[in-house]
């Protein structure tokens, strides 16, 4: 049934330059390293295959949107397309999902802090960026949301300084203080890595760009919703574009070999550089703009199971609240998933971050892989949008399995297969209780 679709404020270059902002985070500042350490220079090419796939992914859930706007976006539409399980099943991948990426964001963030403060531990840090970000979500969520566009600018800003500080490194503008650059130099050991290590990195190239779902949320935002397609071609090449041209700086100004998940592989190119403040400035800008994809994500964990339970998928304490204010117990929810988080930085500091990277970067493409089968379903009938939805599960299913070929990443995978395995078991519990329930 189609719904009466407001009036939006918002011009499809609005959005566009929105969806940048919402996109960039953590995964593209730090968890770019390990795709970097796993694929070597053609690292850029990783990220434009992950464009090409997230594109597929945005242009189904734009296409949904536009033709039907629901509150509930890619969740209504699964359960549209398949039944109430469906919806049930998604909402949680998606609750589990934000929850990773939110213990991932924490990780990064305490990483980043780091680079000031080498000798205190991963979890102190992790602790106070919580402790601030609760603080935020409990005082309410409109001035997060007034300060994104700002946040947003201040990520873009970030790239676009290391592109032109690396450009100028590059041309000879600013002296190397030890070592030799050569823009032209890894060319020659492109595919030093092999294929096997591009299909690893694909993973974290797709993660670096979640965060489309929200822009499908946002659809209904726009002056002519029909503009969404358009709208979020034009952030995706521009995107991919930058994400490319960063990490062509990255790998001309610097050895694959220094990058690590120690910290930023931005800050790692500029150490051979007499530019003592720029890593300082850099640093700081990281943690403002990782700050708010972390509190994004505290609100999106919050506000999920409250709208889970408002339509019968979660306990139904989760859904009450006071005006302006998040549930209590939502709330309570949270902070049992943060303390969850800074528990695995106390037991897990070296290879936290890597771990549960993955299991969220997982978690996302699961996501993404019900926003194509709900599109093919809903909408999708001809065999143009079957190509196109089957070549969109080939590049997710190219990600995912990548993550069996190395025995890091591998731990991951059986994170997020643990996930399933609970969901899918509260999925049958939920459905045998409610037999006969549809859409």
């Amino acid at each position: 049934m189609k719904k009466e679709n407001s009036q939006g404020t918002l011009t499809w270059w609005q959005m566009s330059f929105i969806g940048i902002g919402c996109i960039i985070g953590t995964g593209f500042f730090l968890g770019s390293s390990i795709a970097i350490t796993k694929a070597g220079p053609a690292v850029i090419f990783v990220y434009l295959a992950a464009g090409t796939g997230t594109y597929i992914v945005f242009r189904c859930l734009a296409a949904l949107t536009a033709a039907h706007p629901e509150k509930g976006s890619f969740r209504t539409y699964a359960k549209q397309a398949f039944g109430a399980w469906a919806g049930f099943s998604n909402g949680w991948v998606y609750w589990s999902c934000e929850m990773l990426i939110m213990g991932s964001q924490l990780t990064a963030l305490a990483i980043f802090a780091q680079f000031w403060f080498p000798k205190l531990p991963l979890w102190v840090f992790a602790l106070i960026f919580a402790l601030l970000g609760l603080l935020v979500l409990w005082l309410g969520v409109r001035k997060v949301e007034q300060m994104e566009n700002i946040f947003g600018i201040i990520k873009i800003s970030a790239i676009l300084m290391f592109v032109i500080i690396a450009a100028l490194a590059l041309t000879g503008v600013i002296d190397r203080s030890s070592g030799s650059s050569d823009p032209t130099g890894i060319f020659r050991g492109f595919f030093e890595n092999g294929w096997s290590g591009l299909w690893v990195a694909l993973l974290y190239a797709f993660y670096a760009f979640g965060g489309i779902e929200v822009m499908g949320l946002m659809a209904g935002e726009l002056k002519d919703p029909k503009d969404a397609p358009k709208s979020g071609t034009l952030m995706l090449i521009v995107l991919t574009l930058l994400y490319m041209a960063a990490f062509y700086f990255v790998v001309s100004l610097t050895s694959i070999e220094k990058v690590t998940t120690d910290e930023s592989p931005f800050l790692t190119a500029l150490t051979d550089y007499p530019l003592p403040w720029v890593p300082h400035i850099f640093n700081a800008v990281l943690i403002i703009a990782g700050f708010s994809t972390m509190a994004a994500s505290l609100y999106a964990v919050t506000t999920m199971v409250m709208t889970l339970s408002e339509e019968g998928d979660a306990p139904g304490l989760f859904s009450q609240k006071e005006e302006g204010k998040v549930s209590k117990p939502a709330f309570l929810l949270t902070i049992f998933v943060v303390v969850l988080s800074i528990v695995l930085a106390v037991l897990l500091p070296d290879r936290l971050f890597e771990y549960v990277t993955t299991a969220a970067g997982l978690m996302l493409l699961y996501n993404w892989a019900f926003i194509l089968l709900s599109y093919r379903k809903l909408m999708g009938k001809g065999f143009r949008d079957g190509l196109l939805v089957t070549a969109g599960l080939l590049f997710l299913g190219l990600a995912i399995s990548g993550t069996l070929l190395d025995s890091m990443t591998r731990i991951g995978f059986f994170v997020s297969l643990a996930f399933l395995v609970v969901i899918a078991l509260a999925t049958w519990v939920k459905m045998k209780k409610a037999p006969g329930s549809g859409a």
